[in-house]
C-alpha cells in the first residue's frame, strides 16, 4: 500500500478502537495502549504479513501474538481492516456470551486470533514455542510477531524465553516491543526503568533496533532487514495517539468513554 492508502487503513483503526471503548460502556477499555500500536499494526498488516482473509487457519500464514493483550481491541481493529473480521464481527460487544472479541483476546485460529491472554509475560513463551513448531514441521516460511508492551517487560518469563530465542538463533521470530513509556501504574521509568531497552535486547541475542513507532517507513526498514538472530523493534510510540485526551495520560490505560469524550475522540480522529 501507498502512504495514502496506509493513512487511512490507521484511521480507520482508530475509528473501530473508539468504538470498541464506547460500546464497553460502564466496564470500560484499554483505549490507550490500543492506540499506541496502531501504525505498528498498519505496517505489519499493510506491508508484511502473510495471510488469506478467507482461511485465517491457513497453515502458511505468519502469525501475530498479541502478549500485552490488554490492547486486544487494537488487534480486532487492524483485523477488521485487513479483511479477517467482518463489519457484524467488529460491531460485537466485548462482553457476554454472543461474541468471541472480549476485552482480553481468547485464541480463535478460526477467525485469526492466535492466542488466549491477560496475564502479562506470556506472550513471548509462547511466540518462541511456535516459531520452533513451525521449524520442526519444515515450514520455513512463516514469520511470528510477539508484540509486548514496555511495562510488560517486568516479567521475568519474558527475560527466560528472550535467552531460548538468542541461544537458538530463531530467525523466524521478531519481538516489537510497544514503549510508550506508560503502565497501568503510572510512568516505567519509575516503576522498573528500561530506557537502556536495545542494549538489553542485544545482550540476550537479538538484532535490536529502536524506531520511531509512528513512521511507517522506520517501522518497515525494520521489519524488512534480514538477520541471522531473531529481531527486537523497539517502537517508542504515544500511549493514546491521536486521541488528544487520552495521549500520554496514565488515566487511558482502562477507563470509560462519555458521550462526550466519545463525540470529541471521534471528532479528532475524522
Amino acid at each position: 500500500m501507498n502512504q495514502k492508502q496506509m493513512e487511512s487503513f490507521s484511521k480507520g483503526m482508530r475509528r473501530d478502537i473508539v468504538e470498541l471503548v464506547y460500546r464497553a460502556g460502564s466496564e470500560g477499555a484499554h483505549l490507550g495502549g490500543s492506540l499506541s500500536l496502531v501504525d505498528i499494526l498498519t505496517v505489519l498488516y499493510c506491508e508484511f504479513l502473510r495471510y488469506d482473509p478467507r482461511k485465517p487457519d491457513w497453515e502458511g500464514r505468519d502469525r501475530v501474538v498479541l502478549s500485552k493483550a490488554h490492547a486486544s481491541i487494537g488487534l480486532y481493529a487492524a483485523m477488521h481492516m485487513a479483511g479477517l473480521l467482518s463489519d457484524t464481527e467488529i460491531s460485537l460487544p466485548l462482553y457476554g456470551d454472543e461474541t468471541f472479541l472480549y476485552k482480553h483476546s481468547e485464541r480463535n485460529i478460526a477467525h485469526g486470533i492466535e492466542m488466549s491472554g491477560g496475564s502479562l509475560g506470556q506472550g513471548l513463551p509462547f511466540a518462541l514455542g511456535i516459531a520452533l513448531a513451525l521449524w520442526k514441521k519444515g515450514n520455513s516460511e512463516s514469520r511470528i510477531y510477539a508484540i509486548l508492551g514496555d511495562g510488560e517487560c517486568n516479567e521475568g518469563s519474558v527475560w527466560e524465553a528472550a535467552a531460548l530465542a538468542g541461544h537458538l538463533k530463531q530467525t523466524n521470530l521478531t519481538v516489537i516491543i510497544d514503549k510508550n513509556g506508560l503502565q497501568l501504574d503510572g510512568a516505567t521509568e519509575e516503576i522498573i526503568n528500561m530506557d537502556n531497552m536495545e542494549e538489553r535486547w542485544k545482550v540476550f541475542g537479538f538484532d535490536a533496533i529502536t524506531v520511531d513507532g509512528h513512521s511507517y517507513e522506520d517501522l518497515s526498514k525494520a521489519f524488512a532487514k534480514i538477520s541471522d538472530r531473531p529481531k527486537a523493534v523497539i517502537a517508542q510510540t504515544l500511549k493514546g495517539g491521536g486521541v488528544s485526551f487520552a495521549e500520554n495520560n496514565v488515566d487511558w490505560h482502562d477507563n470509560v468513554l462519555t458521550d462526550m469524550l466519545y463525540k470529541q475522540a471521534k471528532e479528532e480522529i475524522g
